[in-house]
């Protein structure tokens, strides 16, 4: 069974450490897991997030999991975070999306809500 995790949370609410709880036991599992990031559920991508020393750090810790980061690019420039290609396209100083993470369209979210067997949003 593939599950497809929709988080629209913000990095900073429980329910997007709930999302990366639940990924991260159904690939123990061995069940295929798949993420699509959206709304304020892209600021996780934001390398420039300031988290304290003793709190986890919820985009190292998606990182960690080893599967595929896509981030809506939309959702990610109103939003300040960006890639260094879509920096330069933008006239952008700087780029900021974290390691392991890539932006990516709305046609990836559709692929994805097609192949999986179900859909759980955050």
């Amino acid at each position: 069974m593939s599950t497809l995790l929709l988080i629209t949370t913000a990095p900073t609410s429980i329910h997007a450490w709930h999302a990366f709880e639940l990924a991260k036991a159904l690939l123990e599992k061995k069940q295929q897991v798949r993420v699509f990031f959206y709304q304020d559920g892209v600021m996780v991508a934001n390398e420039l997030l300031w988290v304290p020393d003793d709190q986890r750090n919820l985009a190292k810790e998606w990182a960690q999991l080893a599967i595929r980061l896509p981030v809506c690019v939309s959702a990610a420039l109103a939003r300040g975070i960006t890639d260094r290609e879509n920096a330069a396209r933008h006239q952008l100083h700087s780029d900021n999306l974290a390691q392991g993470f890539e932006l990516v369209g709305l046609g990836e979210l559709a692929d994805a809500v097609q192949s999986a067997d179900r859909l759980v949003r955050f």
